[in-house]
């Protein structure tokens, strides 16, 4: 049994992470930490949590950290995890960063986009990005590890395969993406307000999300040419859930059922991923509260176009999820510890 702490520990994801690790078999959560809420019992906060053995929130002492915790969960804000990280380095436990200080490796593009300085360059050469499927030979090895935002898992794991075959063209792909509010995080906004989100739909962040350079960012490594893709995201008034829309120029005629037949190979041994059958499409009931990603697909003969449908729950494989699944790949556990849960439904 290895004992975990979570920073930053008020937060929806790091709610996740405490209903996730309540049924894990091998990971104790022993600390939450909240400098905001500083010895309040966390049922005081949440009161769904009462029937759970309760943890008592504190602030964050490095030297507690140092004895006793094996793998640390940073569920914080952009700009927090990159600070911290650097005095727990050298102490072999596991860091696992849900926030974007790590996932971009141009310390100025991370500038640019996050408007604040980034991690040193020692750390981001040493952290590895947390896409679980595609990039589980170096999780296995890792010991920080960022991982994926929300947009950027459900966009990359649509849009690898077609491009690792050559299907699409790399100029050209536009993702469509909607959310639910929980994306936006708990602190409230005019934008996250209920009578500006209920009965609307809204895009937000065109052209400046912070998403936008680490699609790039991996859709590049992944094709081994620069590709720039175009993210357009929308606030839905649900609470749960992303749908990406993918649009990508054929680069020669391909027929639709081909191509899941090769979605499917390429994801048979992936337990989150499941690739529909023709003119089956996902939706965000078919992963609330689950680990899966469903990828629809269809190919549109007329403007030689592969449309590409990729669904997940924002703060599940999106966020929380992904992190059980990476710290379980890191450990050379099941991956599906803790993570065993049909979709929620209706």
């Amino acid at each position: 049994m290895k004992n975990a702490a979570i920073v930053g520990g008020t937060g929806y994801g790091a709610l996740e992470l405490i209903r996730l690790l309540h049924t894990h078999t091998e990971i104790k959560l022993v600390k939450v930490i909240s400098h905001s809420q500083d010895g309040m019992a966390i049922s005081s906060v949440y009161p769904h949590l009462k029937s759970m053995e309760d943890i008592a929130l504190e602030i964050l002492e490095i030297p507690a950290l140092l004895q006793g915790i094996d793998i640390i969960f940073f569920a914080t804000p952009a700009g927090i995890a990159k600070n911290i990280i650097p005095e727990l380095a050298d102490s072999g436990m596991q860091c696992i960063d849900l926030s974007g200080d790590l996932r971009l490796s141009s310390r100025e593009q991370y500038k640019a986009w996050y408007k604040a300085e980034a991690a040193n360059e020692g750390l981001l050469d040493t952290a590895v990005y947390g896409l679980s499927e595609i990039n589980r030979s170096q999780i296995k090895e890792a010991t920080i590890l960022s991982n994926p935002g929300c947009f950027p898992t459900a966009a990359l794991l649509g849009l690898i395969p077609a491009l690792q075959h050559e299907h699409i063209h790399t100029e050209g792909i536009i993702i469509d993406g909607k959310t639910g509010v929980s994306g936006a995080g708990k602190t409230p906004s005019v934008r996250t307000h209920f009578p500006e989100t209920n009965d609307n739909l809204t895009p937000y962040k065109i052209g400046e999300h912070q998403h936008i350079p680490e699609i790039d960012q991996y859709l590049s490594e992944h094709s081994n040419v620069a590709v720039h893709a175009t993210l357009t995201t929308h606030l839905v008034p649900m609470t749960r859930g992303i749908v990406c829309t993918i649009y990508g120029r054929l680069t020669d005629q391909q027929a639709t059922e081909r191509l899941i037949e090769e979605y499917q190979h390429f994801y048979e041994k992936d337990r989150f991923v499941r690739v529909l059958n023709e003119r089956e499409f996902p939706s965000t009931k078919g992963v609330y509260g689950s680990n899966f990603c469903d990828i629809g697909l269809h190919v549109d003969t007329r403007t030689n176009q592969l449309i590409i449908i990729s669904a997940i729950d924002n703060l599940m494989k999106g966020a929380a999820g992904q992190a059980i699944q990476n710290v379980n790949i890191m450990n050379g556990w099941d991956e599906r510890k803790g993570l065993n849960h049909i979709p929620m439904y209706p």
